[in-house]
């Protein structure tokens, strides 16, 4: 990880591994965050990682050092361009194409982190570097 990145994205698997502390993880937080890059995600991610076994003081902490974005109109008409242009349509899809929404706007050069590589390749193309988890 040698580049330099000026934005990190997590999905739902980076949001998770952050708040169970995974060590490889918090690994590639840290490379980041001594590259100064900020740390994004997207609201609907929140909903993605809540459950009856989340840590939610954890989420929480995790919440207040990064930026969230919303989920608008314009940004969901976007995500929904970004599944047509990829061939891809569903509910499986949905909140995968809002990340990489999310990810499209944010300061470059941007890296993904996501546990789903092969669809967010598909849907951010070379504009992101996607980073599996």
């Amino acid at each position: 990880m040698s580049e330099r990145v000026e934005t990190v994205v997590l999905d739902s698997e980076g949001l998770s591994a952050w708040v169970a502390q995974d060590r490889k993880l918090l690994a590639m937080l840290q490379v980041f965050h001594d590259m100064g890059a900020d740390l994004v995600i997207g609201a609907n991610t929140i909903v993605e990682v809540s459950h009856s076994r989340t840590n939610m003081p954890r989420l929480n902490w995790a919440l207040s050092r990064v930026k969230v974005e919303p989920v608008t109109e314009q940004a969901a008409k976007a995500a929904a361009e970004l599944l047509k242009g990829a061939g891809l349509h569903g509910h499986k899809y949905a909140i995968d194409a809002t990340v990489a929404e999310v990810a499209l706007r944010q300061p470059k050069p941007v890296a993904l982190l996501t546990s789903d590589s092969d669809d967010m390749t598909k849907l951010c193309g070379n504009q992101v570097r996607i980073i599996p988890l």
